[in-house]
Parts: C-alpha cells; structure tokens; sequence
C-alpha cells in the first residue's frame, strides 16, 4: 500500500510540474510599445468627399493595455500633416474666393479597441488566433501648428487588422477618422481675405459644419509584462 502511494505521489508531481511547464510555456503579455507609419489626410470646406486628397505624412508611437485577449486600450501620440485647397473641393463659395492651407498636427489620444476574435499566438483550445479584425474609439486632443493656433478635442472612429507575426512582435493596419468640434482647423494663418473657417457666415453645431481629419497607419509593437492568466473572454 505504502509503494502503491509513493508511485502515486510521484505521478502527482511529474503532472504538476509538466502543467507547470506547459503553463509558463503559454505566457501571454499584458502590455505593448511601438511606432506607427502611415498618411493623413482632411475633409472639410476644401475637401467634402474625396478620400486621401492632398495626402500627407504622419507618424506616431504607441502603448497598449491588453486587459484580456478581445480588449485593448490604446495610447497614442501622432505627428502629421494636412492640406487643402478649394479649387480642388468643388464647392461654390461667396464672390468666387478660393483659398488653400496647409499645417502640421499634433494627436495626444487614447481609444478603446474591440478584437472579432481572441488575440493571441497561444491558447488554441479556447479558438485563440493569432490574426484578428478589430473596430475602435476613444477620444482626443489635437494641436494644429500655423500663425492661427489649433486646439480641439477628437472623436476617432476605426477599423483594423492586426497579426502576431511571431512571440511579442504584432504588425497592425488601421483606417480611422477623426472627428472635431470647430471649423478652424483649416484656417492656420491670420488675416486672410478669404477665411475658410465658416466661409459661408453660417455657425455650426456638434454635428455640422465641422473638420474633420483621417489617418491610414501601419505599425510595428511589441509585447512585454508576462501574464500567465490571459482572463479570456470565450464567448
């Protein structure tokens, strides 16, 4: 009986510390830094409709809280540029006045990032996958540069992809707009004639007669801050 129970307890300890290995084996990572690359690119009084005219530059970096393996949070900073000129818009302004801008922005933002699927190159029994659509928003503060200063918050609203290409490394792309709350962010020099900051002498409100800006980003991240319980949602 004796033997019986000490082949027992050997097994015991051969299975917890074989669970063990195959658990720190499956380490997931609670956090994620790195850069994004991409173009910018404005709609609004010089640009009503047409997608990625005037594109310009932008950049950024990037932190990533992953509470589990379908949610994120997200941190940004982001430098670009935008452009416009209403000769290009199609729009009818007062007296024929045309008018073209340019200037840098600046995005301090964070958004909150739902994945289709479980994220992750790990945890195949619960349907991980190490490929995942995902749709985000949040909230921001941008900056604009010029003679006529630029601050507003930000709604952005958007889409991506993103892929573990291998442990800790992930490649993302998204498409997202920007939403603001005035009409000047395509107004940066002062005294013009021909103002493009409510061109038509008609105030806007939350939802009209505002700007708006769009970023199209690839970015690089890594993973780092061990977790050894990914706290999935399944379902």
């Amino acid at each position: 009986m004796s033997k019986r129970k000490n082949i027992f307890t050997f097994l015991l300890i051969i299975y917890s510390l074989l669970s063990f290995i195959e658990l720190k084996a499956q380490d997931d990572y609670k956090y994620e830094v790195g850069g994004m690359i991409g173009t910018s690119f404005y709609m609004g009084d010089a640009n009503k409709s047409k997608l990625y005219q005037n594109p310009g530059l932008s950049a950024g970096v990037i932190f990533r809280y992953n509470p589990d393996l379908r949610w994120s949070i997200k941190n940004n900073l982001v430098i670009g540029k935008v452009s416009g000129d209403t000769r290009n818009s199609g729009n009818k302004f007062p007296f024929d006045q045309q008018a073209s801008f340019s200037r840098m922005f600046y995005e301090l933002g964070s958004q909150i990032e739902f994945n289709f699927f479980n994220y992750s190159d790990k945890f195949g029994y619960l349907g991980a996958k190490r490929f995942s659509p995902y749709i985000f928003t949040g909230i921001g503060i941008t900056f604009g540069s010029g003679e006529k200063k630029f601050l507003d918050a930000n709604i952005p609203l958007g889409i991506g992809v993103k892929y573990k290409l291998r442990d800790r490394l992930n490649l993302g792309f998204e498409f997202s707009f920007r939403k603001l709350f005035s009409d000047s962010f395509d107004s940066p020099k002062k005294g013009n004639e021909f103002d493009l900051n409510e061109p038509y002498e008609i105030k806007g409100n939350l939802f009209k007669n505002n700007d708006w800006y769009s970023l199209t980003m690839i970015s690089i991240t890594w993973d780092f801050g061990a977790r050894v319980c990914p706290c999935l949602n399944i379902d």
